[in-house]
Formats: structure tokens, sequence, C-alpha cells
């Protein structure tokens, strides 16, 4: 079962004119938006994942960035649905040249990079979300957490550069 949430926050704010500066504040870039689909904890999740943000950045004009999300994406779903066994929320968001992928879930447990080996079987996750991303982390969110990432969207210096 899916549930989705859609949202595009492209209004135009209005700054305070008690200052020097004021007017109105750009609305959000091309390829701006929100979206949050939540899966049962099923196999079919990781794959139905995947497809999303290909469906989503492809909407958004960012498919540059699709295979890299796609399998980060895929790791951390399949890292909740291996240790936290609950329904999981994907949200993805695209703002000023950031795209961020997060995954909740209902365990409180954080990931952490695990030193992989040529003989080891499995924990290269979280190895690939620390090689790829340009940032990411981990919070507390209620009964459980939330995994996130980011990558870079734009093509200006300094940006897709990793930051600390």
């Amino acid at each position: 079962m899916l549930r989705l949430s859609v949202g595009y926050e492209a209004h135009e704010r209005q700054l305070s004119d008690h200052g020097p500066l004021f007017g109105t504040l750009s609305p959000l870039p091309p390829g701006a938006g929100h979206r949050s689909v939540e899966y049962d904890s099923c196999p079919s999740a990781a794959g139905e994942a995947r497809a999303e943000v290909r469906r989503q950045l492809e909407s958004w004009g960012l498919t540059g960035q699709s295979e890299t999300a796609e399998l980060l994406v895929s790791e951390l779903v399949t890292n909740a649905l291996v240790h936290a066994r609950s329904r999981l929320r994907l949200t993805l968001s695209a703002a000023h040249g950031v795209l961020r992928c997060e995954v909740s879930d209902a365990d409180r447990r954080s990931p952490r990079v695990r030193r992989v080996t040529e003989t080891s079987e499995g924990g290269r996750g979280m190895f690939l979300v620390d090689a790829l991303a340009r940032r990411w982390g981990c919070h507390q969110d209620g009964p459980g957490k939330t995994v996130w990432f980011e990558l870079a969207t734009c093509g200006q210096d300094g940006c897709g550069g990793r930051r600390p």
C-alpha cells in the first residue's frame, strides 16, 4: 500500500521592510519540489522506491542524478527492510542545487559505515552512501529514525563537492 504526499513550494514570500533590504524572494528554481511516499515492509519496496526516484527526478528535470540517487535510496530502503522491519517513508526534495533523499523507519539504531573486505557478504550500503553522497546523516525521528543523503543538482563551481 502506497500513501503519497506531493507538494511544490514556489510561492513568493515578502521580506520584512524593517531593514535595509526588502522585496520578494524568487520562486524556487526549475527542478524544485517535494514528494513523500510510504511503503509496507516487503521485498518489493526497494524496487518500488527506485522506480519512484527515477519518475520523480525525471519530472523535475534532474535525470543526471537519477542513477546515483536510485542506488543510494535502494541501499537505505534495503537497510530499513532488513533492520527495522517496519513501514518506511521515502521523502525526496529538491531546491537550490541540492537533492535530498530521506528514508524513515521505526528502528532507532543509527547506521554506520562498516569496513568492507573482499570477502564481506554485506555491509556495503552505507559505504556506498558515504562514498557517493555530497553529505549524509541520521537523526532520531519520534520512535524511529531518518537517514538522509544529499546530491548536488547544479553545475556551478563548488556545487557538488563533499561538505563536512
